[in-house]
């Protein structure tokens, strides 16, 4: 038996659907059909009772693919604890990224990366919505905000401060606003998840907190249309100074009540499985962190945001 075959076995057992795993592993359904057949006649056993609407385990297979994916978990950790002995920078990520980091600041970086790693391979997944490693088929996940479940491994790239902003277009047109009350005047440009509009800004100033429920015309799911919107002058949007760095430093779109701060956030990369930390994982987030802090160090030094921030 191929450890490929068991591959697709396991993945049958847990889609419970041979269709389901082949398009799950990227083959066709026969592909996937023939690893199974040739497994149950190595074993001289069915795993599976097949009807004609349904697929289930049957008393061999479920004694049988526990131990099969203990084994199979076993032999690639053995593979890995070989290559970081090796020291090894091989293997295809599958990267998920939210849309506007992905599309417009981290695509140079994660091209850079492969061009010095040419043993590496891309699969990217770009999304704003939440991951689902599993549904999504992704390995790893570059993401603002800390992983709060506890089963999931992750590094800490930086912090990255958030920022009010528009266009000096728009400010001329409908004033400049000096304190969060003043944005009841303005159209706020929303990131929306799951049907949830977030129109509720948050701010805070010498430990006070300030609450604005705000009014506006536009709202999208897509993080990197928002940017959009905002860049083309269309109202204020509350947005991640990575985010909004290129239009920032090109003068763009201005920081607006710089002195009233949004609230902050973490740029995590995360996974589900130590097991799929490996060396080229570990040299990626050496490589974001080092392009993450160049950026927000130019900031700093044209002033849109503080370095205290960024400890």
């Amino acid at each position: 038996m191929q450890l490929e075959d068991l591959e697709v076995v396991l993945k049958v057992a847990k889609f419970r659907s041979i269709t389901a795993a082949a398009a799950h592993l990227d083959m066709r359904v026969a592909t996937a059909s023939a690893a199974l057949k040739r497994v149950e006649t190595a074993l001289g056993a069915e795993l599976f009772i097949r009807t004609t609407r349904h697929l289930r385990l049957s008393s061999v297979g479920e004694r049988y693919i526990p131990q099969c994916e203990q084994a199979l978990l076993m032999l690639e950790q053995a593979r890995q604890n070989m290559q970081d002995d090796m020291d090894v920078v091989e293997g295809e990520l599958r990267l998920s990224l939210s849309s506007d980091l992905g599309r417009n600041i981290a695509m140079p970086w994660l091209d850079e990366f492969v061009e010095d790693h040419p043993k590496v391979s891309l699969k990217l997944h770009i999304t704003d919505s939440n991951i689902d490693f599993f549904r999504d088929s992704v390995d790893i996940a570059l993401r603002y905000g800390s992983p709060k479940d506890s089963h999931l491994y992750g590094f800490k790239i930086c912090n990255v401060p958030t920022l009010l902003c528009a266009t000096q277009e728009y400010l001329n047109e409908y004033s400049i606003p000096q304190h969060p009350q003043d944005l009841a005047l303005h159209n706020g440009l929303f990131y929306q998840l799951y049907d949830v509009i977030h129109d509720v800004w948050k701010f805070s100033r010498d430990e006070q907190e300030f609450k604005i429920k705000m009014h506006g015309n536009r709202a999208s799911n897509d993080g990197d249309l928002v940017r959009r919107w905002c860049v083309a002058g269309k109202g204020l949007a509350i947005k991640s100074s990575l985010d909004m760095s290129n239009d920032l430093l090109s003068g763009r779109v201005v920081s607006v009540m710089p002195d009233y701060q949004p609230r902050q956030t973490e740029l995590w990369l995360i996974c589900p499985s130590r097991q799929l930390i490996t060396p080229a994982v570990r040299l990626l987030r050496d490589h974001l962190r080092n392009k993450s802090m160049k950026i927000l160090s130019k900031l700093v030094e044209r002033k849109f945001i503080l370095k205290s921030s960024l400890e």
